[in-house]
């Protein structure tokens, strides 16, 4: 894995943020993330609009001061509250740049700036592919208004892989105490038993326990594993993928020596008694895992991609239109989210 001068061991690593949908909530969090008194333990640079991180700012009475980032430039750490002309001190942002399509009103897409929240994304891959940047933590995009400015796009996970040049990537959302990865991601259901096909099955977990190792610190980490069907197929009367597919799967990738339990009939897995054991469970489809998952720590869970070169972080909720520009927000998911970054980087940096 290559670094670039600026990962270097006497630099800090840096996460870029972006904040996602103009019109949504990303941009107040972020602003209010940099207002807050909390240290930051990592330096972060916003690749966004230096405008509408002004115009979110001064909407909210937030005393911060926005600072171009230069790309390559080294920053040790967020700078301390600064002296204010007015007396109060502020805090420091830095940006990179990138001008919006058009105005935004706080609540109201427009798919005029489609292509911009698209270009964020673009600069900000780009540079944690260079190894500018460490990390990389998401805000909340619409993937609607991005379709109908006339681009295909399924998500931040697909078009962070297609980007990367991976061939998968895997979707995790984390909370205290669970971690759920899944098989697939976003397929209609009809789709996901004939895409389970033993090289996914194998790549999912290669990339999973991998990851567990480097970024999660977790030495010899105990994978649980859903079935597809009910039951787990119960013995063949219920659905044959688990015999036909998923347990002759598993079964090489244990001769690997990866430590892997199940297939197990879902409804079971998601219990104390299993659960205390697991370090992640590996669900075959979207909502078979993460409706648990957000059940258990909504608000406070983060969303992964695993299988990058880098670290990638992101909110478990969407763009919330009805609240922008209030400053009613919840800051928990994008605290957590920093906070995920921040040890996965710091995880990784120890593994190299």
């Amino acid at each position: 894995m290559h670094h670039s001068s600026t990962t270097s061991a006497h630099h800090l690593p840096i996460i870029a943020v972006t904040p996602g949908e103009p019109a949504g909530v990303g941009p107040e969090l972020i602003c209010r993330y940099a207002a807050s008194a909390s240290t930051q333990s990592l330096p972060i640079v916003a690749v966004a609009s230096k405008a509408l991180l002004a115009q979110t700012a001064k909407s909210l009475n937030l005393d911060i001061a926005l600072i171009d980032y230069c790309i390559g430039q080294d920053i040790q750490s967020m700078p301390p509250a600064q002296d204010h002309p007015k007396g109060n001190p502020y805090r420091v942002l830095y940006v990179l740049d990138v001008p919006l399509g058009t105005t935004v009103i706080p609540g109201q897409l427009d798919a005029a700036n489609a292509s911009y929240v698209l270009k964020t994304l673009e600069i900000a891959t780009d540079l944690c592919l260079e190894g500018t940047f460490a990390g990389l933590v998401t805000g909340p995009i619409q993937k609607s208004i991005i379709n109908d400015a006339g681009v295909a796009f399924s998500g931040h996970t697909e078009f962070l892989c297609e980007r990367s040049g991976r061939e998968n990537v895997v979707m995790m959302l984390a909370t205290k105490g669970l971690r759920v990865a899944l098989m697939t991601t976003h397929l209609p259901l009809k789709d996901v038993p004939s895409a389970i096909t033993p090289a996914l099955i194998s790549r999912v977990v290669r990339i999973l326990n991998h990851d567990l190792i480097t970024q999660w610190g977790i030495a010899h980490p105990q994978i649980y594993v859903c079935g597809l069907n009910p039951h787990a197929g119960e013995g063949g009367h219920m659905g044959r993928e688990e015999i036909e597919t998923i347990i002759p799967a598993l079964d090489a990738l244990r001769q690997e020596g990866i430590t892997l339990t199940g297939p197990l009939p879902a409804d079971t897995l998601f219990t104390p008694k299993h659960l205390a054991n697991a370090d992640a469970v590996l669900a075959m489809y979207h909502d078979q895992g993460l409706p648990v998952l957000k059940y258990k720590g909504f608000g406070q869970a983060v969303n992964v991609t695993l299988g990058l070169p880098f670290v990638r972080t992101s909110v478990d909720h969407g763009t919330a239109l009805d609240l922008a520009g209030k400053g009613l927000a919840d800051m928990g998911s994008l605290n957590t989210a920093m906070h995920y970054a921040t040890e996965m980087i710091q995880n990784r940096r120890n593994a190299d």
